[in-house]
């Protein structure tokens, strides 16, 4: 499973632990990823594994639905737009069923 979060994208970053002495060896900054089960009001509930931040950003954006709707398709990872595509397709549905 790899380290990354599926609605932002954050990934694993490399970088050098430095010692008193000035040596340097390579290390790995991980995510801190949760797996998270969060309520869309048209998808119902959606597991999703994201880095805290994201999870933050969405409580900030007013849930799981608008996060998703206000996000711009370029900073979204090939998850996070196919959830947008099937939320947008939920509410074009449920708007067609209403009317």
């Amino acid at each position: 499973m790899a380290r990354r979060c599926e609605l932002t994208g954050k990934t694993v970053q490399a970088g050098n632990n430095v010692s008193h002495a000035n040596n340097k060896t390579r290390r790995r900054f991980l995510p801190n990823l949760q797996e998270t089960s969060l309520l869309s009001d048209v998808l119902g509930n959606v597991r999703l594994r994201l880095s805290t931040r994201a999870i933050r950003t969405i409580e900030h954006n007013g849930g799981l639905d608008a996060f998703l709707l206000s996000q711009n398709d370029s900073k979204m990872t090939t998850e996070g737009l196919a959830l947008k595509r099937r939320l947008e397709r939920a509410t074009a549905k449920k708007a067609a069923k209403a009317a």
